[in-house]
């Protein structure tokens, strides 16, 4: 399974329709709206990199108040145990 995040800058005052426009992808699994560069942040997920993909730019980036988007593939997380239980990934 690969994941990423995906920040996603709307039309003004758009955040809250595109949110529930993403909703009914099955793919995408966390929505959060955000204050800041960018409007969204959607936990997406795909079976290959390439379903990842195909998500990303045609069910995401094809919205019609999508401004632009900035993918991020998670890698394997890895942790540091210490005093703050650090995690890194």
């Amino acid at each position: 399974m690969r994941k990423a995040l995906v920040c996603i800058n709307t039309s003004l005052n758009s955040a809250e329709e595109v949110a529930q426009e993403l909703r009914s992808c099955d793919e995408v699994k966390e929505i959060f709206l955000v204050h800041g560069v960018y409007d969204i942040l959607a936990k997406v997920e795909g079976e290959t990199l390439d379903d990842l993909t195909n998500v990303i730019n045609r069910r995401i980036r094809s919205l019609s108040k999508v401004h632009s988007t900035l993918s991020l593939l998670l890698l394997e997380p890895k942790k540091s145990v210490g005093e703050k239980d650090v995690i890194l990934v």
